[in-house]
């Protein structure tokens, strides 16, 4: 099995409709002979991560959250903080999230550059 090289530029383009394509891509549902128990996705580079678009007001309001499994150790963090200390980062967390959460899904991930 080939495995080809996909690459994207993110410039201009809003960051949930590309993170499904790119999802799509590294899963192999794209392909002709796709098989959910297998791992048969491509490679995919994204360029230009830094000005990537968001619609509405999301960039304000949406928060990430995290807890540490101790008392009083969640914490919320603003997507536009996330974006402003690396802006690969609200990229990737968006297309780990559309992959099958699975043994699969790390693999997947490997398969992913953001520049």
């Amino acid at each position: 099995m080939t495995r080809q090289t996909h690459i994207f530029d993110a410039t201009e383009k809003v960051l949930g409709r590309l993170a499904t394509k790119v999802a799509t891509i590294l899963r192999g549902k794209n392909k002709s002979n796709f098989t959910p128990n297998l791992d048969q996705g491509d490679f995919v580079e994204i360029k230009n991560a830094e000005k990537i678009k968001t619609t509405g007001k999301k960039m304000e309001n949406k928060e990430y959250l995290y807890h540490t499994g101790y008392p009083g150790g969640f914490t919320r963090t603003k997507m536009k903080e996330v974006f402003k200390k690396d802006p690969t980062e609200i990229l990737r967390r968006a297309i780990f999230n559309m992959l099958p959460k699975n043994k699969l899904r790390k693999e997947m991930m490997k398969r992913l550059s953001i520049s």
